[in-house]
Order: C-alpha cells, then structure tokens, then sequence
C-alpha cells in the first residue's frame, strides 16, 4: 500500500447547491491553506460538482441516456465542471500547492453508469513527484447510455484502489454518517442497514450520501479505510489527527 492520502471535497462544501455556477471561493482558499501546511503529504484530490455540473446534467437528461437528440449535454455539462475544476486548481496554485488538473472524460470510459477504463497509474507518479492531481465528477462516454455522470465518490473508489491509497477522507457539510442526529463513528456492511441515512441524506443526481456509502463500502471490501467528515476537521484528518467523523471499514470475520 503506497503512502498516498486520496481527499474529496464534496460539491457542497465548494459550491452553493442552490445557486447555480456559484463557487465558495473563500471557503476554497481557507481550504488550499489548510491543505497547503501539509504540502510533504503525497495527495491526490477529487471534488465534487455541486452546482456546477448538476443542473447542466438534469436539464440535458444525461443520466437518462445519451443520443443525438440532447448528445450537446456531454459538452455544456463537463464546460461546467471543468470551469469549477480551474478555480480549484487555481486556487491551490495560489496557496503554493503544485496543483494540477486532471479530466475524467479524457481516457475513461463506463459502461452502464460505471467505469470500466480508468488509467490511475500516471496518478499515483504525480502524488509521489509531489504533484497534486486533481479530478472531479464528470460527464464520460458510456457503452450502453452514451454517456454518464461519473461522480467523485466513484472517482474515489477507483483512484484509491489504483493507486493503493494510504488513506482515503470525504470532507463534506455534515459531520460524518448520521443516525438520530448522531455520527456513527464506524460503519461496515453488517451495520449499515441498521441506521437511516435520511439524516445526512444529500440527494443530487449523484446519489447524495447513500452513494457515497456504497462507494466506500466497496473500498472497505478490499481493505482500504475510508473517513467522513465536516470539512471543519480537514486539519486533524490530514495530520492523521482524530476527526469526530465516520470510519467506514472492512467487516472482521
């Protein structure tokens, strides 16, 4: 397992979700200085759409499918994306991170919604020159739909088991996994139909936080330890530090 650290920041936490195409860029820079204090630490980054990306989705139906009759979809819904991709990157530029922006839509390919062809080795060479790569949730082409939305959640799962990431943490908007107003400080497959994700729900056409719970719960199956958190505990997260949020692990036989 390499010593690689895998961070997504969701699409709440860096844009309005109901105002489309608006960016929290103060939050970003407090972010890219959090970030930026441990700048030894091989990263690799991934957010989210949020609303840069979303809507252009929904109105272009492209999670219903993809043909000629709405295929402008794929170019206006990753322009967004890759607009807020820019910012990102230019702001971690900014605090002194060697950031450095990365397409999902060139070179992946899916296949019913999920990824089938993701090269992550060139990744994992970034990270260890100390070159932060950084992705996002994008439109790429799909062999059966056309196209698809790729969340970051997905993009997680798949860079963390390419590169056999060390650690891998979802800063979000909520504290971790909630039930009954509570964070779950562990979850694994046994126990994750006991709670109701209704109170950290975030619905979008990523699938909110149950998606991003079956993304890592999958991680979990091949080993890989994942984290939810509020993006308030980034600091303790990247010191290995303990940050109040969710463990999803491996079930123990």
């Amino acid at each position: 397992m390499s010593k690689t650290t895998v961070l997504k920041l969701g699409g709440s936490v860096i844009t309005e979700k109901q105002n489309p195409g608006v960016i929290h860029t103060t939050r970003l820079q407090a972010i890219a200085e959090t970030i930026a204090l441990h700048r030894d630490l091989p990263l690799i980054i991934v957010h989210g759409a949020g609303s840069c990306g979303h809507p252009e989705a929904h109105q272009y139906r492209i999670q219903e499918g993809v043909g000629e009759e709405n295929a402008a979809g794929i170019g206006e819904t990753h322009r967004a994306v890759a607009g807020l991709n820019g910012t990102v990157v230019s702001i971690l530029r900014d605090a002194g991170i060697d950031a450095v922006g990365v397409h999902p839509l060139c070179g992946s390919l899916a296949e019913d919604g999920r990824l089938i062809s993701f090269e992550t080795g060139q990744l994992a060479v970034m990270a260890d020159l100390g070159v932060v790569p950084v992705l996002h949730g994008d439109v790429v082409m799909d062999r059966r739909r056309g196209a698809c939305i790729i969340s970051g959640d997905q993009l997680v799962l798949r860079i963390a088991e390419g590169v056999r990431a060390d650690r891998v943490g979802l800063a979000t908007d909520v504290a971790g996994v909630l039930s009954g107003g509570e964070v779950v400080r562990e979850l694994t497959r046994s126990t994750v139909d006991t709670i109701d994700l209704g109170d950290s729900e975030k619905m979008d056409v990523t699938g909110g936080m149950r998606g991003k719970v079956q993304e890592l719960l999958a991680l979990a199956d091949t080993g890989i330890t994942s984290s939810i958190f509020h993006i308030g505990r980034l600091g303790d997260f990247l010191a290995g530090d303990d940050h109040g949020g969710t463990e999803i692990v491996m079930e123990q036989l």
